[in-house]
């Protein structure tokens, strides 16, 4: 199914998808059901392609490749300049006005609450006697943090990715984030830098970032990251997914998505508030409200309408809705939370009876957002939960941005003369069956007293 963008609120109408219509069998059903299920969030090959090319010509170039790409796209500074450090950020900290500091302050301290229950900790497994193995976790020493800028500055991303960084105890973090049109750099996400004391900022967007953090900048001093994190567009997505190979990355994430389970006696007017939030982040943002009553969906467009006559961003919003914008209509709770499911969003607001019942059988979406007084925006400020999630359906398998992803676990295997004893003959013969016969001499020759100073 395709849309076209409406020339006025009046004309918005959102598609529909009768999941009864999927279970009778019908084509059209069928196979939209399924586009929006396996969506991915993978860019499409050309972006790859291209933001293959520009990554190339950082890691051979460094930082006048850099400079060039922002020259051509856009997300650099008039003078060229590429970094901003410690101290600039410090003074942009100082220059913060008192109510923006007190917002970035609560929303600091309450990542940073959240982040510190989620410290995993060393383990010691005593396997038989004379085999311990320890699982020993450590912070990673650097990491790289895209955060998406430009015309739509995110401080909130600078905090969801750099707090935990801090709680894990990583050495060095880097933040790479766009210019405006104009060259200039968001003062609130600079004052957000400098609070965080990030070693230093890159003025770049795109792959051309995505390159800065996984091969430095060795122009202006910048060492290469262990590892990068953060949201962003297609070709962020892109450049993360090519340098991964290198560089670890957390995971690729598509545009931001939202998926609202309401039924009567929900409120209709909350609802359309809720699915307004989500596509207020950009025309490729899906929503997706899934309800059992046709009525209420009505009521819910009727909502979304009397909001977009006076919205801020109404173009965006008119355009991510008409094209993104779906009514899931189910035959009833079960199949909505099973669709819910299938789906697997990276933000999901329930408001259903029973509520919590119906919250424990969600198993598949990267935030939950839980009533009628959890509106996603809350997450994405001050809850402490993290809004780095993930999209395009891999909320199935993996979890959003949190402490472990700055770290890593070494395995420790501590074995003695008794230990390896007790294993002996299982690794001997599976040695042998393997045909790696190093691998059981390895062994059997430890207990040999003519090969073996070892007694």
């Amino acid at each position: 199914m395709t849309a076209t963008t409406p020339s006025t609120t009046a004309t918005l109408r959102l598609q529909r998808l009768d999941l009864a219509s999927v279970v009778a069998g019908d084509p059209d059903a069928v196979s939209h059901r399924r586009a929006l299920v396996r969506r991915g969030s993978v860019p499409d090959p050309s972006v790859r392609e291209a933001a293959r090319q520009v990554l190339a010509d950082v890691r051979l170039r460094g930082d006048e490749a850099v400079r060039e790409a922002n020259d051509r796209v856009g997300g650099g500074r008039p003078d060229g300049r590429l970094v901003i450090g410690r101290a600039e950020l410090a003074r942009a900290r100082g220059a913060l006005r008192p109510g923006v500091r007190r917002a970035l302050d609560q929303s600091i301290a309450n990542v940073e609450r959240f982040a510190r229950d989620q410290l995993p900790r060393t383990t010691h497994t005593e396997i038989t006697p004379g085999i311990d193995i320890e699982r020993r976790w450590a912070p990673i020493a650097s990491v790289g943090a895209y955060v998406p800028g430009g015309s739509a500055p995110y401080p909130s991303s600078l905090v969801m990715t750099v707090v935990p960084a801090r709680v894990a105890g990583v050495e060095r973090i880097v933040v790479a984030s766009p210019a405006d049109r104009s060259g200039n750099l968001d003062p609130v996400l600079c004052g957000a830098a400098g609070l965080l004391e990030v070693e230093a900022l890159i003025v770049a967007g795109g792959a051309q970032a995505v390159g800065s953090l996984a091969y430095g900048l060795p122009d202006a001093g910048i060492e290469p990251v262990d590892r990068i994190v953060g949201p962003g567009n297609a070709w962020v997505t892109a450049a993360k997914i090519e340098v991964s190979g290198e560089v670890a990355i957390d995971l690729p994430a598509g545009p931001s998505e939202g998926l609202v389970l309401a039924d009567p006696p929900a409120d209709p007017r909350r609802v359309a508030l809720d699915l307004i939030t989500q596509a207020e982040h950009g025309p490729d943002s899906p929503v997706l409200l899934v309800t059992t009553n046709g009525a209420f969906a009505d009521a819910v467009e009727l909502e979304i309408r009397a909001l977009l006559v006076e919205a801020h961003r109404r173009d965006i919003l008119l355009r991510s809705l008409a094209e993104h914008g779906r009514v899931v209509l189910a035959p009833d709770l079960d199949a909505a939370i099973a669709f819910a499911n299938d789906y697997a969003p990276e933000h999901l607001s329930v408001d259903v009876q029973p509520l919590e019942e119906t919250v424990e059988r969600l198993r598949h979406a990267g935030s939950l957002f839980v009533g009628p007084w959890a509106p996603e925006s809350a997450g994405d400020y001050a809850t402490g939960a993290n809004h780095v999630l993930p999209t395009g359906g891999l909320a199935r398998s993996s979890g959003g941005l949190a402490v472990e992803t700055y770290g890593k676990y070494t395995q420790v295997q501590r074995i003695t003369r008794e230990g390896l004893a007790g294993i002996r003959e299982a690794v001997t013969t599976l040695a042998e069956v393997e045909g790696l016969l190093a691998h059981r001499d390895a062994v059997a020759r430890r207990f040999d007293p003519e090969r073996s100073r070892d007694r």
